[in-house]
């Protein structure tokens, strides 16, 4: 069912009731050179929020091409947009790059997280182009069955003290700030984008502990369900790992990490820690021309 433009729109909160995406600053850059994958899962983007590394996010975009993309929740964060409305030009430009692969033939799946959930009312749904799901079921090129939801279904705070993920929310807003400030530091010392926030998410034993616990209850999920392994984000951490013989995977997330889940056209999964990949292009790039410059030199 393809609903229009104006139903969407208006049941969106803040900026989005209010504002049409507008064509982006720069254009698309050409698909030639992408590296292509059969599917790309991103999540945790939290557009309409200082938090999001909506620059990195946009390189990402324009360096990757995929027959599939699924948008495993917290796309948007309307807990913030409530609050105050906050969207500049760069968070329109990933939403104007996702419905651009839409229409030109990728197949866009939405999950809604807990941080959208405004939008799973419409699930079922297509705007634009992009599937609204409650949950999926993605089959990989060597016949893997993966659960795709966005995970905070399971997570024991969310359900039983959503006042304390609140309030967890606030806290998490004023470290994301400082790591914004730690990272303007390291830009004009010519540093690579660091996680102040992720440093200290695997330095506190109690969040080590949650995430491990929260791992194991989606494995189980899955594996009751039938499935080989579940796709998730919700706790902004990557990872790859087999539970109760469950394949477990978690895309991350585009506030701290700046993360993405793929599959190879084999079927094989792997993780893009982006910042890495966007230092290895440089080096490579500044190898390149050093080599250039030797004979002249010589």
């Amino acid at each position: 069912m393809l609903v229009g433009n104006n139903r969407a729109t208006s049941a969106f909160p803040g900026a989005f009731s209010r504002r049409r995406f507008r064509a982006p600053r720069a254009a698309e850059p050409s698909l030639d050179g992408r590296r292509r994958f059969r599917t790309i899962w991103i999540s945790d983007v939290h557009l309409g929020t200082k938090g999001c590394n909506a620059d990195l996010l946009i390189d990402f975009l324009d360096s990757t091409d995929s027959e599939t993309m699924y948008l495993v929740g917290d796309i948007i964060d309307g807990w913030r947009l409530r609050k105050k409305v906050y969207w500049p030009a760069a968070h329109n430009d990933i939403v104007w790059r996702i419905l651009k692969r839409a229409k030109r033939g990728t197949r866009i799946v939405y999950v809604p997280g807990n941080h959208d959930e405004m939008v799973r009312q419409f699930a079922g749904m297509n705007f634009g182009g992009v599937e609204i799901e409650r949950a999926a079921i993605h089959t990989t090129a060597d016949g893997r069955r993966l659960l795709v939801m966005h995970g905070d279904e399971f997570d024991a705070v969310m359900l039983a003290h959503r006042w304390l993920a609140v309030v967890g929310d606030a806290a998490y807003t004023v470290l994301m700030g400082l790591n914004r400030w730690v990272n303007v530091v390291r830009r004009r010392f010519g540093l690579p984008y660091y996680s102040l926030s992720k440093m200290a998410k695997h330095k506190v034993k109690n969040a080590v502990a949650f995430i491990s616990a929260f791992e194991e209850v989606v494995a189980k999920a899955a594996a009751g369900r039938g499935v080989d392994g579940v796709v998730c984000g919700h706790i902004h951490t990557a990872e790859i790992r087999e539970l109760q013989g469950i394949e477990y995977y978690n895309d991350g997330d585009w506030v701290e990490g700046c993360t993405a889940l793929v599959e190879h056209f084999d079927g094989r999964m792997e993780i893009l820690h982006w910042p890495e990949e966007i230092a290895r292009r440089e080096a490579e790039r500044e190898a390149a021309s050093a080599a250039l410059r030797l004979p002249a030199a010589a």
